[in-house]
Order: structure tokens, then C-alpha cells, then sequence
């Protein structure tokens, strides 16, 4: 059987960057990590509540968190900073106060900045993000793959592909469908692809959606 490897740390230093850029000496090192995940789930958790409701995807695609010996730079890059942005100019402020609450950290200091992204639906988070608010609102799982290749069709792409897997449509018995667009050369390391998989907790149980996109060839 083929074995699948993780596109991303398949291509680390060719083609693909790492999201968090630190050191640590080894025993401070699993801290070092507990410390980034909980910056992340702290943003995410703060965007979706701050969200409106109209719309399902929050659009962050990814956070890249810098440390250094006094400051934690956080760059969020998201798809629609409007909506996180607009109402109150203060929203920034008030995370980085949840944050730092939430590390308290007292000899560090924190920044985050806010970077918005070209062609939202370029990028697998929020294209996973979209598919997901789909299927929870009971929408057929191939009505919601289609729709998120034509939204990348848009955003000019090479290739994508998408899948999901578990109890779709609710059967009784789960397996995985999937559908590819475009060419998704999986095997060139030269090929820039971004990749993410994603959970989505609907009534029947737990989907997994996976969604590959072929950017372009060095």
C-alpha cells in the first residue's frame, strides 16, 4: 500500500517554511511547544466567538509565531481580517490581552500583527473551514466538494484535491470519498503544495476532510 506522508514536512527546507521559529535547549523544548499551541488555540477560540454570525469561516490560514529572548511575535495570516477587524479597532488589543493571560508570561512581551492573504480560497484552512460549515448545515458532501473546487478554480490554482471521510450522509458504515482537479503532483518535492486536514464534529459523528492544492512548480 502506499504510504502517505505529510506534504508540508515533506518539503521542509525545499519549498515549505516552518511555523513556528524558535530554539530551545532540549528540556525547555516540549514547554517551548505546549506554549505555541496554546497561543493558537487561544486565537481560534477567540475569533470564533467574536465572529458574526453570518459567516461560518473565520478565515485564518495560518499563525506564525517568532520567539526571541523578550518578545513572542504573532502573525496571523487570515483570509478575511475585516470581519475580526471592523466594529472595534480595539479587537486586536483585547487578544493580546486574552493571550498574555492566557501564557502569563511576565518578563516577555507579545505582538500580533494581522496580515491579510490574497485569494482567500486558495488555501486549504479556509477552503476546509468552508466545507465544513457545508456539511453541518446537512448540505451532500459532493454538492460541498464541487463548490470548493470551483471557489478555488477562481483563486487560480494547478491542481486540488479533497477529501472526506467517516459516516457521509450520515450511512452507517463510514468511508472516504474523494475527488481531484487539475494534477496534485504529490511525489515532486519541487512542487509548492499546501495541504491541511481538518475535523468536523456533525450530528452523525466525526468527518475528516483533507484538502491538497497544487500552488505552482519551482
Amino acid at each position: 500500500m502506499g504510504q502517505k506522508i505529510n506534504p508540508l514536512g515533506f518539503r521542509l527546507g525545499t519549498t515549505q517554511g516552518h511555523h513556528s521559529i524558535w530554539f530551545a535547549q532540549p528540556k525547555n523544548y516540549s514547554e517551548g511547544l505546549q506554549e505555541d499551541q496554546k497561543i493558537r488555540n487561544c486565537i481560534k477560540n477567540y475569533v470564533q466567538k467574536n465572529m458574526k454570525v453570518s459567516s461560518v469561516v473565520e478565515g485564518i490560514s495560518r499563525i506564525e509565531i517568532q520567539k526571541r529572548i523578550d518578545v513572542i511575535q504573532v502573525i496571523i495570516y487570515m483570509g478575511f481580517p475585516k470581519l475580526l477587524i471592523e466594529g472595534r479597532p480595539k479587537r486586536v488589543e483585547e487578544l493580546q490581552m486574552n493571550v498574555q493571560k492566557e501564557l502569563n508570561c511576565i518578563n516577555r512581551k507579545l505582538n500580533i500583527a494581522i496580515t491579510r492573504i490574497e485569494n482567500p480560497y486558495g488555501h486549504p484552512n479556509i477552503l476546509a473551514e468552508f466545507i465544513a460549515g457545508q456539511l453541518k448545515n446537512r448540505v451532500s458532501f459532493r454538492k460541498a466538494m464541487k463548490k470548493a473546487i470551483e471557489l478555488t478554480e477562481q483563486a487560480d490554482t494547478k491542481g486540488i484535491q479533497v477529501q472526506i471521510a467517516g459516516r457521509l450522509d450520515g450511512k452507517e458504515i463510514a468511508r472516504a470519498e474523494w475527488i481531484r482537479e487539475g494534477r496534485v503532483p504529490l511525489q515532486t518535492i519541487r512542487a509548492k503544495i499546501d495541504y491541511c486536514s481538518y475535523t468536523v464534529r456533525t450530528i452523525y459523528g466525526v468527518l475528516g476532510i483533507k484538502i491538497w492544492i497544487f500552488v505552482d512548480e519551482e
